[in-house]
């Protein structure tokens, strides 16, 4: 659950803070009342918290963080309102840290008025950065996000995606593959506008089988070669047989990688649905006729496809499977 620390120095804010405390159930609330100890609040609590509510006067909060601020996607949300509730600002990080949203849901508590400043929230055009945080998407780039984001508020842009889109497209977007900007959801690094805001889902998974006392350079080397097309924040985990368990250069690679490891039986291997490539030897050996494939397919669960199969190097088979998955913007 979320971290929020509000922060109130009159007596109508502390009553103000303990309802919000209360009720805002996304986040759970550490509350203050600085008594000329702000600073030292603020290097305590900056860095740890996902939300911070200042209950008091715009100023304060802006001296306050300044001294912390670091970047738009690792800042916390910030927000402003005053003792009575009555106009709740979204001061900081309104997009990718919430602090829109925090800011509607404090004034929905307080019966105030949101005050939302962000361009194409007043504008009512289309805010990759929110899409990608709600849909947990990577923003390749922010510099790009930057420029789609001025480019949207001017005009229609192209969307372009690898997944299958299942509503009506948000104003300010219209179906495209060319142009000067434009915006791409794929697990794959693909580029189709001159300026492309690459939006990368986490959705594949990498089955690895390996001969015993394998190293981890044999399975980079085949990993580096087979996977270079796809975006690497889009791997969600490694998967192999359970016999691999205590595998040396398998537990080094996940580590490296720090992509999460998971193991399957090779009861449940041999149960996943679908053609795969057959080896008689891996099959006496570990009692399934494939591990790459079915692994990569059984930690993508129902629905996945094989997008990548088998491919071997030097006693490592490497395949990746891709999760069902389709774009809503509902």
């Amino acid at each position: 659950m979320k971290k929020a620390t509000i922060l109130s120095f009159t007596e109508d804010g502390q009553l103000l803070a303990s309802k919000i405390a209360t009720e805002l159930t996304d986040y759970t609330s550490e509350r203050f009342t600085p008594r000329g100890n702000l600073a030292a609040i603020m290097q305590s609590r900056f860095s740890v918290s996902d939300a911070l509510i200042f209950i008091g006067a715009c100023g304060i909060a802006v001296r306050a963080i300044a001294p912390h601020l670091v970047s738009k996607t690792t800042d916390p949300a910030v927000v402003v309102l005053d003792d009575h509730g009555q106009f709740v600002i979204s001061l900081l990080s309104g997009h990718i840290g919430g602090a829109n949203e925090l800011a509607r849901q404090i004034a929905s508590l307080t019966g105030g008025v949101p005050v939302i400043t962000t361009a194409t929230d007043t504008h009512h055009r289309f805010a990759a950065d929110v899409f990608a945080q709600n849909n947990d998407l990577f923003i390749e780039d922010m510099a790009c996000a930057k420029r789609f984001a001025a480019e949207i508020l001017l005009r229609d842009l192209p969307i372009n995606s690898d997944f299958p889109i299942e509503n009506p497209l948000p104003s300010g977007l219209y179906m495209g593959s060319t142009g000067s900007c434009g915006l791409m959801i794929s697990c794959r690094k693909a580029y189709p506008f001159d300026t492309t805001l690459l939006l990368v889902p986490k959705r594949l998974h990498v089955g690895i089988g390996c001969k015993h006392g394998i190293s981890s350079a044999r399975i980079e080397a085949l990993y580096s070669r087979a996977l270079a097309p796809f975006h690497p924040m889009a791997i969600r985990s490694i998967a192999s047989i359970d016999v691999k368990r205590e595998e040396p250069g398998l537990l080094q690679f996940a580590r490296q990688c720090q992509v999460p490891l998971s193991f399957f039986s090779a009861e449940e291997l041999q149960q996943v649905p679908g053609t795969f490539s057959h080896s008689d030897f891996v099959q006496k050996t570990v009692g399934v006729d494939n591990v790459c494939e079915r692994a990569a397919m059984c930690a993508a669960g129902p629905g996945a496809m094989l997008i990548l199969p088998k491919t071997s190097l030097d006693g490592v088979t490497i395949a990746v499977a891709q999760e069902k998955w389709s774009v809503s913007f509902e």
